[in-house]
């Protein structure tokens, strides 16, 4: 039987975390196998000391030595393990900014969350990033080192969930007019799509205000390039039935709904339409909120992600708190925020969760502070809807989200608890009610 684009993907994905486990596994039993190789060499050693000591004046004498030997010590301590910007700031290395890690991720002890049985109700993984620019101020950086290399440093913590999504950035494409009247007009190509589907990316969403930088050709030509890297979209279509529609992926049985929205269209042109190609708007929230609620009729999870608030300011302005709760008393379980280009706090409504901003992932090349600070954000969820959060504090450096060392990340992860409304920020990066 053929199989989707979108399909092998889902099977690719598994097979490599598949292959990622019994690595693991593998790994475990040989350190296991050392440990007691070690033990019993420890063990052997201090018994020869001791028959040295006493000498070998019977059994009893022998059996004490040993048994002082494995109650009293000698096993060695266990080892610790090792483990938008803005534009105008492309280019300018930053090697003292707030957190940036080394570059191979050593301190990042908590790696992704993987999927578990909680409470008798198996939960599936879900992973979120915030902004994806993949061309522009990191097209060097990719012609240099290969589309991969962007991926590198975060590539376990995107393939090993079950599910990863994210806000792409750009229209995609090699042709099109430029939107005039726009600061920013961004393009990037069809070659980079393909890492990015490697790299363990299933959704993005294209309801942003970049979508249509190159025009509607430049759309179609976007939608074109992700459904032939099996990369799923949602957000933006040929009219607003499509851009409105979510996306829907099935895990183990369970069905998660994608839907992408936009409170930043630069002209209401760009606004999907019966007849009009575009985006799928929210200035207000009648759309979609029949988009969400629609959605929620054939999925058992609704994942919303949204564009909205002020670019570099770490607080979502009033009217986004009152749309993420419109949107959840609507049928949502995620709320996911982008646009303001730096991290944003958390809140729990209803029990559901909102991520107000995941600020840039991949963006530029050396963002300079807030800019630079990014992560994965983990929801372990049920099928009723129910989810755990976790999040994985980066830094962009040479363009790669990288694992920040402890006492950075420690940093950010206070600061984001300090963000947020009725929610704090663990050690671990866990998520909890406050």
């Amino acid at each position: 039987m053929n199989l989707s684009r979108s399909a092998s993907h889902q099977q690719d994905k598994l097979k490599r975390k598949k292959r990622l486990r019994r690595l693991m596994i593998v790994n475990f039993t040989l350190f296991g196998v050392i440990i007691a190789l070690l033990g019993a060499w420890l063990v052997l050693n201090q018994a020869d000391k001791l028959k040295s000591l006493f000498g070998d004046s019977g059994s009893g004498n022998k059996e004490q030595a040993v048994g002082v030997t494995t109650d009293g010590g000698g096993t060695p301590d266990a080892m610790d393990d090792e483990v938008s910007s803005a534009p105008d700031d492309e280019g300018v290395a930053d090697t003292d900014s707030n957190g940036g890690g080394n570059s191979d991720g050593r301190e990042q002890a908590e790696g992704p969350v993987p999927s578990v049985e909680a409470g008798g109700a198996e939960q599936i993984s879900l992973s979120f990033v915030g902004d994806l620019l993949l061309g522009e101020y990191v097209s060097a950086v990719m012609e240099r080192e290969g589309y991969d290399f962007l991926y590198k440093q975060s590539l376990l913590y995107l393939s090993e969930p079950d599910l990863t999504a994210g806000n792409l950035e750009h229209p995609v494409t090699n042709r099109g007019i430029p939107a005039e009247g726009k600061d920013y007009v961004f393009k990037g190509s069809p070659d980079a799509l393909p890492a990015l589907r490697d790299a363990g990316f299933d959704v993005v969403s294209l309801a942003n205000n970049h979508t249509l930088d190159q025009g509607v050709e430049g759309l179609m030509d976007t939608m074109r390039h992700l459904e032939e890297a099996g990369i799923s979209h949602a957000g933006a279509g040929a009219n607003d039935t499509e851009a409105f529609a979510p996306v829907i992926k099935e895990v183990r049985g369970v069905k998660i709904a994608y839907i992408g929205l936009s409170k930043v269209v630069p002209t209401v042109e760009w606004k999907a339409d019966k007849n009009v190609a575009g985006v799928a708007e929210t200035y207000d929230t009648r759309r979609a909120v029949t988009a969400i609620r629609k959605a929620e009729e054939e999925a058992d999870i609704v994942a919303v992600m949204v564009h909205w608030g002020k670019e570099r300011v770490d607080q979502p302005k009033p009217y986004q708190r009152d749309y993420a709760r419109q949107y959840i008393d609507a049928g949502a379980d995620l709320v996911i925020g982008s646009h303001p280009h730096v991290l944003q706090g958390f809140e729990m409504y209803k029990g559901k969760w909102i991520a107000y901003s995941l600020g840039n992932f991949i963006f530029s090349a050396f963002p300079k502070g807030t800019a630079g600070e990014t992560g994965v954000l983990d929801a372990l969820c049920t099928k009723g809807g129910d989810c755990e959060l976790k999040f994985h504090p980066m830094f962009t450096v040479n363009a790669q989200p990288t694992p920040m060392e402890a006492e950075p990340a420690k940093e950010l992860l206070n600061r984001l608890s300090s963000i947020s409304f009725g929610a704090k920020l663990r050690e671990d990066g866990s998520i909890v009610p406050e």
